[in-house]
């Protein structure tokens, strides 16, 4: 199962268990038991503190459970091969399990292990979903730390007929004591936060205990985090406080327009992003949700955002690059069937769809390179664009219109999704040049139609917002307001890109920093008077 490199990368890894674990595996006679054997049995020959037995009689064939020796009552269960993105998941599995200190803040380990109550949790991921790892270790973790709580993480490929009947149509997927609990991606604070009915209190008390900084930036996308590199390089006490971490580089797989980089994934750079806000000494506020803003009266004077968890933090200048999201059909049915067959999603989902009829709504560049990988995997894919041609670039056009299982469709405008109470079945369809109504049978739509801007909160800032929601700013970033800037995504720039959200960054930082030097502090003003 595992290549000449990775035994050795593994050998290296398992040298740093601190006590002895054990495999324990339930297989049958199936090909994917015979290779979980062999996985399991490679695994134990790396390492002399590592035993597999395969005597389990767990329902679910295959599956391993990873528990430590001396406390059998901590451990996790794999169902199916935890490899593809999730071969790392099971590394860390081990090297948890065999007493290696977890990379996590000591306050979360400790609201880990104070957690009340019983939580039997069952999760499906896929290979190819690039967001399930984060749910898979965060729960990996949390029944590693917690007696009280058990993991079963599931691949769904394996397991199609649980699948199937539990009506599992996006990944990742998270069910708590047999219900439905969480659809999406989420870290251990975000799991902890959910389960910990005191967490949202804990966490405003730790932020009102904050002094004010001089550059608060909101949003942890690549413009804040490029704006507070250089504030903080000169020497001015920054924060970021981030809805998620990231922002939409999490749901982002390939990059390859980033200059200098060759290729990339977009949570492998939202990780190199956070390494370089701790080196710079950047305050990192991560799950904080701002819901208002309100702007000093004159320059020098103190900002403050509001938080939706009763948190207030000030600032001297603040940098606003909340990003955008997903924008929503907004026809019948797509809020009713999310997850339930409307996904936004590709690469995480794609594979939940195989062999099955599917569309793609938009015909821009993200829509129609949705439509190609996913005719890679479905049996048909329906590409529906409202517009009478299609605005993809002319080689991803030439490369959809050479597939066979491909069709598309403009002056296609979608006006409901339907389906027969648990999951999609079609869509409605009509054509904007002739009138003519059809309805499409299928059992997957994908929503690939552009971004809002995460601007909401904002509207009664006083604040000038573009027709569209977009925060206006000038060639040095400033929005209206003294002392506010603005970048990325959220921002009226033209073009939402990473490496334009990265340059809009570092422009609204140099103009926070020339507004702090130009400006002394109103108290201080004050004291001198």
């Amino acid at each position: 199962m595992l290549d000449d490199a990775m035994q050795t990368q593994l050998k290296q890894y398992l040298a740093n268990l601190r006590e002895p674990i054990e495999l324990i595996a339930s297989l049958d006679d199936g090909e994917k038991s015979a290779q979980t054997r062999e996985l399991l049995t490679e695994i134990a020959a790396l390492h002399g503190d590592v035993s597999a037995s395969f005597d389990g009689d767990h329902e679910r064939t295959p599956s391993f459970v990873i528990r430590r020796a001396s406390d059998p009552a901590k451990w996790v269960r794999f169902a199916g091969l935890p490899m593809g993105h999730e071969f790392t998941s099971l590394v860390l599995a081990l090297l948890w399990t065999g007493g290696h200190p977890p990379k996590v803040d000591a306050d979360l380990l400790e609201q880990a292990r104070e957690l009340e109550g019983e939580h039997d949790f069952e999760m499906f991921f896929s290979l190819t979903c690039h967001n399930c790892p984060d749910v898979v270790q965060a729960l990996t973790l949390l029944a590693l730390e917690n007696p009280k709580v058990t993991a079963t993480l599931i691949e769904g490929g394996t397991f199609q007929d649980e699948v199937e009947e539990r009506g599992v149509l996006a990944v990742p997927a998270t069910f708590l004591n047999g219900e439905s609990f969480y659809n999406g991606k989420m870290e251990l604070a975000e799991l902890l936060s959910k389960l910990d009915s005191g967490a949202d209190a804990k966490a405003a008390e730790k932020l009102n205990a904050k002094e004010p900084f001089e550059v608060l930036i909101i949003g942890g996308g690549p413009a804040g985090v490029a704006s507070g590199v250089y504030t903080a390089r000169k020497g001015f006490r920054t924060g970021i406080a981030a809805e998620r971490f990231g922002g939409q580089l999490q749901d982002t797989l390939g990059i390859e327009n980033l200059p200098g980089t060759a290729y990339t994934e977009g949570p492998k750079l939202s990780d190199e992003l956070k390494k370089q806000t701790r080196e710079n000494e950047i305050e990192l506020m991560d799950l904080a949700t701002a819901s208002k803003l309100r702007a000093a009266r004159e320059a020098g004077g103190m900002h403050e955002i509001a938080f939706e968890n009763g948190a207030v933090l000030k600032a001297r200048s603040v940098i606003l690059s909340t990003g955008a999201r997903w924008k929503s059909l907004g026809v019948p049915g797509e809020a009713e069937y999310r997850n339930a067959g409307v996904a936004y999603c590709p690469h995480c989902d794609g594979p939940l769809f195989k062999g099955k009829r599917i569309a793609v709504i938009g015909g821009g560049n993200s829509g129609v390179e949705a439509a190609i990988d996913l005719a890679k995997i479905v049996g048909h894919v329906t590409l529906i664009e409202f517009d009478s041609q299609l605005r993809a670039d002319e080689v991803l056009q030439r490369k959809l219109r050479s597939l066979d299982n491909v069709e598309i469709i403009v002056n296609g405008q979608t006006t409901a999704i339907t389906g027969e109470g648990k999951k999609v079945d079609g869509l409605k369809l009509k054509d904007r040049e002739s009138g003519e109504e059809r309805t499409i049978e299928l059992e997957g739509v994908f929503i690939q139609i552009g971004l809002v801007p995460n601007t909401e909160w904002l509207a009664e800032s006083g604040l000038e917002l573009s027709k569209y929601g977009e925060i206006v700013i000038d060639d040095h970033g400033a929005t209206n307001l003294p002392g506010i800037y603005a970048a990325g995504d959220a921002t009226t720039v033209p073009h939402k890109q990473i490496v334009v959200a990265m340059g809009d960054g570092a422009t609204a930082g140099l103009g926070a920093f020339d507004y702090l030097i130009r400006n002394e502090p109103v108290e201080e003003i004050a004291k001198a008077a």
